[in-house]
């Protein structure tokens, strides 16, 4: 019995080892939505937002591991109890907005679709 339940938990952990790393590696893997956020860069866009706005990190994760190539500015001073002086001087007045090369704006959640429409960048085919 107790070779039985040696055996069980090897294989608990090694599924457990697995699942970690199997996460590890789609959080941080190549997305499919690298290019776009690329071009949004490109193109000049820029994502205004603060750590603690949970729009922004609505807004981060739809990127998923692509966030790391979004144009993001961080506005919020690290207590979260004021603005960066960056963003004071673009008048950055709610979170995320987002400028684009033309002056235009966009505030609050907006979709992929709307930033490819507003960028002219493409969005990849769905899979």
């Amino acid at each position: 019995m107790k070779k039985g339940m040696l055996m069980f938990w090897i294989v608990v952990v090694i599924l457990i080892v697995a699942a970690l790393g199997a996460a590890l590696f789609l959080k941080t893997g190549p997305s499919n939505l690298d290019s776009f956020a690329q071009c949004l860069k490109d193109k000049g866009a820029i994502f205004y937002g603060a750590f603690w706005c949970p729009h922004c990190q609505n807004t981060k994760r739809m990127f998923g591991s692509s966030e790391k190539l979004l144009p993001y500015v961080e506005c919020s001073t690290p207590d979260g109890k004021a603005q960066l002086q960056a963003c004071i001087d673009k008048e950055i007045k709610s979170y995320p907005t987002w400028e684009f090369a033309d002056g235009s704006r966009l505030t609050g959640e907006r979709t992929l679709q709307e930033l490819a429409d507003k960028t002219g960048c493409a969005l990849p085919e769905a899979q």
